[in-house]
């Protein structure tokens, strides 16, 4: 089989990673890919939003499978675009991936079908934001969301008045998030314990990954902005098998059957970001694709044939066939640049990979770098994943820690808290 993996990050590495393992696999190509993915597979310089340079590619190639990554490409309707010309492409339609591309249009999917999840008001322009505010319905803390795509970082927990005063500005008038930012979500601040639960569905029937948690804020302790994720690690320690259920029963089940009825089928991955509150497991948002950092923990604990999970998923039987995953838990890393996930600058030559790939057990996904002059530079925000599985998760994350200190590039950090959890919980 030749399969085009579409996207550049740590979740197209780590899935490269998994797909190359495959005996199926003749040959891989990833658009653009990075310097991680130009080991396993043929990189191709076509960005990941150029649907009809991809498309034209995957028919001049005969590609037998493509495999979408990112978010974007999957809103602007490429898997509508491959299945009209008959290639198979695992990943939502644009319909179904409206759940992640619109925070409106799933709050009000969520309101229709009594999917838990926090209270909410719409404000169309930034005057009906304020008035909303000043209204009082929403005690502080509360949230501002821009409603499309911001790469993870739409999202302002706002303590105060002057602080959402402030988010409703950045993302209504200085326009931080672009068009994202046309309509914002006002919503309630529910706490509680933050999990990923992520599944891949056929429209009808799920087959749910083991459990992850990530990590979005950019600082230890959970403090700071939140980023795309700047580690994960799988299981999640607090989704016993009991709450597992009631998540599939509740949240899963009925989100995938009345996206269906709705003539919305979705079939591909579907991240369901939760939050475990004292009334029972929320829905905070949806992700129309693999987590990323999540990808990583669960690639390296997956022991089935992904690209057999992908085409029987594709061909709608996505319970073909048992997955079968390693009891050991899973971690990973993000080692990023300085500034981010604001400003940040690429091209910082990075050192010591070599050693870090020798040790044994330990697997780096690159997640944004480039090759430069022969040189291996960063080219992003979140640049590497130190990733492990050992027989437990302090083991796991003593084996990741010990070797970040191995790599280095100019103003690189990291959080040094990913995992440190008890792990009876």
């Amino acid at each position: 089989m030749k399969i085009l993996i579409v996207g550049s990050g740590g979740r197209e590495h780590a899935l490269a990673w998994k797909i190359f393992k495959s005996p199926l696999v003749k040959q891989i190509y990833c658009a653009p890919g990075n310097a991680g993915t130009n080991r396993l597979a043929e990189n191709v310089d076509i960005p990941a939003d150029n649907i009809k340079g991809l498309l034209d590619f995957a028919l001049k190639q005969k590609i037998d499978l493509t495999v979408v990554g990112p978010e974007l490409p999957l809103t602007l309707g490429i898997v509508d675009e491959f299945e009209k010309k008959g290639l198979k492409i695992f990943g939502p339609n644009r319909k179904a991936a409206e759940l992640e591309e619109s925070k409106v249009f799933s709050k009000q999917f969520m309101e229709r079908h009594r999917i838990p999840t926090a209270r909410y008001r719409i404000a169309p322009a930034a005057g009906k934001a304020l008035e909303i505010l000043n209204s009082g319905e929403f005690a502080y803390p509360l949230v501002v969301k821009a409603d499309g795509l911001a790469a993870g970082k739409g999202v302002i927990i706002c303590p105060g008045p002057e602080e959402a005063k402030e988010a409703v500005n950045l993302i209504m008038v200085k326009k931080e998030f672009g068009a994202s930012g046309k309509k914002v979500l006002i919503e309630e601040f529910i706490s509680g314990q933050e999990v990923s639960f992520i599944v891949i569905t056929d429209g009808a029937k799920i087959l749910p990954l083991v459990t992850a948690m990530d990590h979005k804020a950019a600082l230890d302790g959970d403090r700071g902005p939140n980023t795309g994720g700047m580690g994960a690690i799988s299981p999640s320690p607090f989704i016993t098998q009991k709450l597992y259920s009631e998540i599939v029963e509740t949240i899963v089940f009925p989100v995938v059957m009345r996206m269906l009825e709705e003539g919305r089928k979705y079939r591909g991955a579907l991240y369901f970001g939760l939050m475990l509150t004292q009334a029972g497991p929320k829905v905070l948002e949806f992700n129309c694709r693999f987590g990323d950092p999540e990808t990583q923990p669960q690639m390296l604990r997956l022991e089935s044939d992904l690209v057999e999970i992908l085409m029987d998923t594709v061909e709608d039987n996505v319970l073909a066939r048992e997955a079968k995953w390693s009891s050991r838990p899973a971690g990973c890393v993000i080692l990023a640049s300085a500034g981010y996930p604001d400003k940040y600058e690429k091209g910082k030559v990075i050192l010591g990979l070599e050693k870090a790939d020798k040790r044994h057990g330990l697997t780096v996904f690159h997640a944004s770098t480039a090759v430069d002059g022969g040189k291996l530079v960063t080219n992003g925000g979140r640049v590497l994943g130190v990733c492990a599985s050992e027989p437990t998760l302090a083991a796991t994350m003593n084996k990741i820690y010990e070797t970040i200190p191995d790599i280095n590039f100019e103003g690189m950090r990291y959080r040094k808290d990913i995992g440190a959890l008890k792990e009876e919980a």
